[in-house]
């Protein structure tokens, strides 16, 4: 097992592939939005920083960043006009599932 070579390889493909994602809290965001939306319940903006991530401004300050990067989708709530629901772009979803593949093989090769 190289777990250091793996983890080296990991993140030059973050690096290379997803350079939006700036920190550890930025992935959580995204799994977060995404994890939710996969279980067919998107989340709205009370709803993850319900999930205590990080602070709420620290949480709004990201989530801006990658709504203007287009990473996440903001639409409003079909049955509450006051709120948004929060979705992963399917461009990025195409992105991530890549990622996932190469994580996949890069765990196949080093973390035996």
């Amino acid at each position: 097992m190289k777990l250091f070579t793996g983890l080296k390889k990991i993140r030059e493909v973050e690096r290379q592939n997803l350079p939006f994602l700036k920190s550890v809290f930025d992935l959580d965001i995204v799994i977060e939005i995404g994890y939710a939306e996969e279980q067919g319940q998107p989340l709205t903006l009370k709803q993850l920083f319900l999930l205590n991530i990080c602070s709420r401004t620290t949480v709004r300050r990201k989530l801006v960043r990658l709504i203007e990067q287009e990473i996440v989708i903001r639409r409003k709530h079909a049955n509450d006009q006051r709120a948004s629901l929060l979705m992963i772009s399917p461009s990025s979803v195409k992105l991530l599932s890549k990622y996932s593949g190469t994580l996949t093989s890069i765990a196949v090769t080093h973390f035996k």
